[in-house]
């Protein structure tokens, strides 16, 4: 097994301006601070490395920075989150030192520091191009509903699969246990370059899961199991539950 350096990992958090169900998200205020600096503030937590916010707006931009943090502006008309962090990666990184990148999506404000750092652990093993999380699904209605990706893959451990498909049908078939897929990766540096230069992948544009574009590419993908599906922020009612959980769970809420 290779030990990842956390020495020359980047954590990269995606922030949206545009949102259709929640205009202005990433500047939503959450216990007295926008959306996207909670969601840093959980980074700077996990103590998983260099901490840089992918922004498209000035406003973003500045409440980032006077938080303290570290951001770099990216162009508006991204497709994809990846398509952001890659550009964001060759602003902050251009000279390539960082061989560990982690996508942390910048909805999801009172995610487990424990879970960034688990998205690592599968990039001990030099065979996995990129990791992510998962973890099983125990209410019934989840395994029918075709806004829950799940990970159908092959057990590796008691904590780990090796993903061999994504899908928002309710799969596999048969008894056992079915996993949701949680959208948190952790890249290595050429699987990410290797990755956006592909074009998007048939069965990618069939399921809308932009992950299958790399399983199709025969990238190997294997997800780390957590116990829970951490709160992304779309909605309204969303951002409610948001400022209960972190007023209950911390000081102020920060």
């Amino acid at each position: 097994m290779n030990q990842v350096n956390f020495d020359q990992t980047l954590v990269l958090i995606p922030a949206r301006m545009a949102s259709t169900r929640l205009p202005g998200k990433p500047l939503a205020d959450i216990c007295g601070l926008p959306m996207i600096v909670q969601v840093a503030k959980r980074a700077f937590e996990a103590r998983a490395g260099r901490i840089v916010v992918a922004v498209d707006h000035q406003d973003v931009f500045d409440a980032v920075t006077r938080a303290g943090f570290e951001a770099v502006m990216t162009r508006v008309d991204h497709q994809s989150g990846s398509d952001r962090i890659h550009e964001a990666l060759a602003k902050a990184d251009p000279e390539g030192k960082a061989n560990t990148i982690i996508n942390v999506q910048g909805d999801l404000p009172t995610i487990d520091p424990d879970a960034i750092r688990a998205s690592l652990r599968p990039l001990e093993d030099a065979a996995v191009d990129i990791a992510t999380l998962t973890t099983e699904i125990t209410d019934e209605e989840e395994k029918s509903n075709p806004n829950v990706v799940k990970v159908v893959g092959s057990p590796l451990s008691e904590t780990r699969l090796r993903a061999l498909y994504f899908t928002r049908a309710t799969a596999p078939h048969g008894k056992g246990p079915l996993y949701h897929h949680i959208g948190l990766y952790a890249y290595r540096r050429k699987a990410l370059e290797a990755f956006v230069s592909l074009k998007p992948s048939t069965l990618e544009m069939r399921e809308s899961l932009e992950q299958l574009r790399a399983l199709e590419a025969g990238m190997r993908i294997d997800a780390e199991i957590i116990e829970t599906v951490p709160l992304g922020v779309d909605t309204a009612g969303d951002l409610d539950k948001a400022r209960a959980i972190l007023s209950a769970s911390r000081p102020g809420g920060v």
